[in-house]
């Protein structure tokens, strides 16, 4: 992460306390920044990659948008996910305890730091969640 950066420190700490929920089901992946998931290092070596990234396009830069310019955006999103031919499995992101809406969110087998950063930035969002082969989540701070 980042030391210089543009964003508030309550943001920031936001961002750390947030559970990044891979699927939908009892079986999903939850990752918290800093602590490596087994669970998400099986699924690497399942699907035969050694990275990948946590996306939103919901709420650009922190600040609340309408349900339908999130839902634009989202799909949105999934369009590009597409257009690289990169698997991503559906999920959100929430922190507990707060009113902060969940956001729907995509997980991107493989994407590689520098792509996942780029989507970032089209998207407009305050940091992306990357994890690389050793299967511990980093906050990628993006302004």
């Amino acid at each position: 992460m980042t030391k210089a950066t543009q964003i508030h420190p309550d943001k920031v700490r936001a961002y750390l306390a947030t559970d990044y929920r891979l699927g939908h089901t009892s079986h999903d992946i939850i990752l918290t920044v800093g602590q490596r998931s087994e669970r998400l290092a099986t699924l690497f070596a399942d699907n035969a990659v050694n990275c990948g990234a946590f996306l939103t396009a919901y709420n650009p830069r922190g600040a609340i948008q309408s349900d339908a310019a999130n839902d634009l955006a989202h799909a949105q999103l999934a369009t590009k996910l597409m257009e690289l031919e990169l698997q991503a499995i559906e999920g959100s992101g929430s922190e507990d305890g707060t009113e902060w809406p969940s956001e729907k969110s995509f997980f991107a087998l493989g994407l590689a730091l520098d792509p996942a950063k780029e989507i970032g930035l089209h998207f407009d969002q305050d940091a992306i969640v990357w994890v690389g082969g050793d299967a511990v989540p980093q906050l990628v701070l993006l302004r």
